[in-house]
């Protein structure tokens, strides 16, 4: 096992595992997994002072406003009283101790839409897009582009790529309210200037020919597909082509460069297929090179090093991947007949990372961190099939003797095979440090134990994820964390789905529930083809136009199919009046049915009862979600601390801190 967990981190510098989630509010619209797992960890203090238009310095608030600070001092493993170790659990821990143990004691900032090329860093600062020598530590910053200027709400830079010779860049801009991102070309030698515009623009990536000229790639998105893919050259020999349209609309199409910077694929890519297709950087204008036909259920993704393609597939077993290496004089050589040939000569690396669990116990100032994968008593493991259901605990260390009394906010995705997400954001930190716990149930239906995973909660399964989170939640109050009157609930999109069952189901489990922009009408939004990402997302939920099965099952989950009238926790929405993936019309209906089948429980409950808030937030724009604003943070705070009957003062004072207000 340790030495196939080393060759696979080893390959891990030269091929991409899995594609990654370049934009977060577009759970599968694929840009570049860098964009999502390599931002950029730095100790210095980004100060804009000096720049070639001599403006004047930016405020605090402009300046620190895409930043997140956090500390890692004093990781120290910490005892647990209901710890169960193996050998090889220990070994594990023992490794990730010793790793935290000689890591620098110092404070990052991480950085949004950063990116170093040559000798200099590109990112966005408050309003600007600037630049930086890397070598300096402070106080010379190149403007490059005035984001103010682009007359956005609250513009935001989604990504980053410079061409090789440094002479162009492209950034990826939006507001803060809409999915949709223009390319922006930008002229970085001599005086910095616009040089062209793209509407619409998912993935972006540069290369550089025999000539020595930039040459852009890029992709077009239209009702949130992604179907077409574009080259341009700038300059006196200005040059802009479309060169491939993937005419099936349950594909979409993303573009990587591989990180020798060597050869551009294109990735043709549906919930469970894929298909890759290969361009010289050196002759970018050649038409690309197909690797493999697609083949249905057949995943793969193609890096290049020194004359060898690394292809992780999953081709064989559908369950888990597989990475392969093999040497070839040219992409051209490759098709699928050598590559199941190569099947016999090459190292197969079976990526089984997750079999062997582990119990992780890390100690972050005060903060307890728990990472519980595989350790849930039989009654509760009996409500799943005998699965393991990874569950993560967080809550400050002065508060263990108490934790029953604590309010808990459990937090849920379950779908599309994505990893539910955790990243250390301010406004958790604001509630752990005013005494609450954050969980993190990691159900089926995600990506957390690979593909069987995700398998295992999509389609005819969807409902194990559900029996997942109830049966994570009864743990948790099992184990003193917590009780169902100090329970919350949040999820975002997709994750809505299991929230809203749950309130069906097991509405006594939970105090109250938030959720954002929710999918919470499947039946009907799959039912309709004229949505835009219907067809894609059969894969995912099925077909119920089609399917009597599926449309069947479909009704046994979905959450404005049951609702029903009897007591339900209060409900918190908010929903974006333009968002395209959920529509709003959706949420809307859910939640006018919802109030009806409360009222007419109230009616018969007696004077006596207490019928729950239902709040439905509409905010403006089309955006998905809206991590950042601090608006829908409070309005969510606010909701959940008045349910419990806490004081709200001492955590809006610290996000009000944290944003830098």
């Amino acid at each position: 096992m340790q030495q196939k967990t080393k060759l696979f981190l080893q390959a891990l510098k030269y091929f991409v595992p899995r594609v990654g989630k370049c934009m977060q509010n577009q759970p599968l619209n694929h840009c570049n997994f860098t964009d999502h797992c390599h931002n950029r960890v730095k100790s210095r203090k980004y100060r804009l002072i000096k720049c070639l238009q001599n403006r004047n310095k930016k405020p605090d608030l402009a300046r620190h406003f895409s930043r997140r600070r956090y500390s890692h001092k004093n990781l120290l493993p910490v005892a647990y009283k209901k710890e169960k170790y193996s050998s090889k659990d220990m070994d594990a821990f023992e490794k990730v101790r010793a790793k935290l143990e000689t890591q620098p004691q110092e404070d990052y900032e991480i950085i949004n839409a950063e990116v170093k090329h040559g000798g200099f860093i590109y990112y966005q600062e408050g309003g600007y897009l600037v630049r930086s020598k890397d070598d300096e530590d402070g106080d010379n910053y190149e403007v490059l582009l005035n984001l103010e200027e682009l007359k956005l709400n609250r513009p935001i830079i989604d990504c980053i790529r410079v061409a090789p010779d440094e002479k162009y860049l492209a950034a990826k801009v939006r507001s803060q309210h809409s999915e949709s991102s223009s390319c922006l070309v930008v002229k970085i030698f001599d005086q910095p200037a616009v040089e062209a515009s793209f509407p619409n623009v998912s993935s972006v990536e540069w290369v550089k020919d025999e000539e020595g000229e930039d040459v852009l790639f890029y992709t077009f998105q239209r009702n949130l597909r992604c179907n077409d893919a574009y080259r341009a050259t700038f300059g006196e020999n200005k040059r802009n082509e479309r060169f491939y349209t993937e005419k099936d609309s349950s594909f979409f199409v993303f573009l990587y460069l591989t990180k020798d910077s060597r050869y551009l694929t294109l990735n043709i890519m549906s919930k469970t297929t894929s298909e890759v297709w290969m361009i010289d950087a050196m002759s970018p204008w050649d038409p690309p090179i197909l690797i493999q036909k697609r083949i249905p259920g057949v995943l793969y993704y193609v890096e290049h090093r020194d004359d060898e393609l690394y292809i992780l597939t999953n081709l064989g077993e559908p369950t888990e991947f597989k990475l392969m290496r093999t040497s070839v004089d040219s992409p051209a050589v490759m098709n699928w007949d050598l590559f199941f040939t190569m099947r016999k000569n090459t190292k197969v690396v079976d990526l089984d990372m997750f079999k062997n669990h582990c119990v992780l116990f890390l100690k972050h100032s005060n903060l307890l961190y728990v990472n519980v994968i595989g350790l849930i008593d039989d009654s509760v493991r009996s409500l799943k099939d005998g699965k393991l259901v990874p569950v993560t605990v967080f809550h400050k260390t002065d508060s263990e003797e108490d934790l029953e009394t604590k309010p808990l906010l459990v937090h849920v995705y379950g779908a599309y095979g994505m990893d539910l997400k955790m990243n250390f954001r301010p406004e958790r930190r604001a509630l752990i440090e005013d005494g609450w716990i954050l969980a993190y149930c990691h159900v089926r239906g995600g990506g957390e134990l690979g593909l069987q995973w995700h398998i295992d909660g999509r389609l005819m399964k969807k409902l194990n994820g559900l029996a997942d989170l109830e049966a994570c939640i009864k743990m948790l109050h099992d184990e003193g964390f917590s009780q169902p009157s100090l329970t919350m609930l949040t999820a975002f999109s997709a994750g809505g789905v299991l929230v809203g069952a749950l309130c069906n189901s097991e509405p006594s489990l939970l105090r109250a529930v938030v959720m954002e922009a929710p999918f919470l009408d499947v039946l009907n939004t799959m039912m309709d083809t004229a949505l835009p990402l219907t067809v894609e997302e059969i894969e995912e939920w099925g077909n119920p136009a089609s399917d009597e099965k599926q449309r069947n099952y479909i009704k046994r989950y979905c959450p404005y199919q049951n609702i029903k009238p009897q007591h339900y926790p209060s409900i918190h929405i908010t929903a974006y009046e333009n968002d395209e993936r959920v529509p709003l019309k959706g949420i809307v209906n859910y939640t006018e049915k919802l109030k009806e089948a409360i009222a007419e429980y109230t009616r018969d409950a007696g004077e006596d009862y207490q019928s729950p808030n239902i709040i439905l937030d509409i905010q403006p724009g089309g955006n998905h979600v809206v991590e950042d604003s601090q608006k829908k943070i409070t309005a969510q705070f606010k909701f959940l601390y008045e349910e419990l009957g806490l004081d709200t003062t001492n955590v809006f004072e610290k996000i009000k801190k944290y944003f830098k207000l």
